[in-house]
């Protein structure tokens, strides 16, 4: 299969490069620099020249507080962004994946999310996205809009490797217990939308690691792991604290948990737990430094 991968440079666009080629797959990976997303005539060159079987629409506007005073760049990236990959695969007949997001919710539900929940964004980050997906399903017949959170592998900054870093650097380290989500590891998803693309079982997916926790447990299990796997030790004394303590301008979803209805009805394998993915990507970490 011929696959095109926008954001290649972003976190989870080169694990999806990497990993895509790895199962045999023909992937050209555009970062910004190759595909300017936002540029339509740009969009439609590209993709009808290489004329993917499927495009992975990784690149994103993901500066959550900055788009809160950045509007226009948010949804020019997110919307009208996606609009031009959209149209562009539609013309050339190829399926689409968008990555989506936990904050197209508003984070208020004491259950997890499934995919038929009725969106309800709180933020510019949000609402840009949720304007995404819209016009994914409008303007292509092919697609699955996968919606993740709280997202962790070896490129790129992420959580696991913030506390990692201020463990050892800070005195204390205060954590937010009050938000309560799902971690995913980068290279599970790959594998999921790897089983995916493979299929034309289309819709809106929920895609990330089985379980949940709060940052502030996700961080206790970062230390915990980490010592017990690398031999770390940390300085830091961790402890909880409340969303309130540490306000932004853009509100956080108090939950974040995303259900699997859609990956279980269409018979996919479940992600494995969030505690068992971040021990492989400790393990991954001490084996290939280089990486990382």
């Amino acid at each position: 299969m011929k696959v095109l991968v926008t954001g290649a440079q972003g976190q989870l666009g080169q694990d999806v490069v990497s990993l895509f080629g790895e199962a045999g797959h023909r992937v050209i990976g555009c970062g910004r620099e190759e595909l300017d997303v936002t540029n339509m005539d740009q969009c439609q060159q590209m993709i009808s020249a290489y004329l993917p079987d499927a495009i992975i629409h990784c690149a994103s506007y993901t500066a959550v507080d900055t788009a809160e005073t950045n509007v226009d760049e948010a949804y020019l990236v997110n919307a009208i962004g996606t609009r031009n990959i959209a149209f562009s695969a539609e013309q050339v007949g190829a399926k689409l994946v968008y990555i989506s997001t936990d904050y197209v919710f508003n984070g208020k539900a004491i259950h997890p999310y499934h995919e038929y929940d009725n969106t309800d964004p709180q933020t510019i980050y949000g609402k840009s996205k949720r304007a995404g997906e819209s016009l994914v399903q409008s303007l292509c017949s092919k697609w699955f809009i996968v919606r993740t959170s709280w997202v962790f592998g070896p490129y790129g900054s992420n959580f696991v490797k913030t506390m990692l870093r201020l463990g050892q650097e800070k005195p204390l380290l205060q954590v937010v217990n009050d938000q309560k989500g799902s971690p995913t590891y980068t290279v599970d998803l790959v594998r999921f939308l790897l089983d995916l693309t493979a299929t034309e079982k289309y819709g809106v997916y929920h895609a990330s690691n089985s379980g949940s926790c709060t940052w502030y447990e996700f961080a206790k299990a970062i230390f915990e792991e980490s010592h017990e796997l690398l031999g770390l030790s940390f300085s830091a004394k961790l402890e909880p604290c409340a969303t309130d303590e540490f306000p932004r301008p853009a509100p956080r979803p108090q939950n974040s948990v995303l259900e699997h209805l859609a990956i279980r009805n269409n018979k996919f394998d479940d992600f494995r737990h969030w505690r068992e993915a971040l021990r492989e990507f400790l393990l991954d970490m001490k084996h290939n430094p280089e990486l990382y």
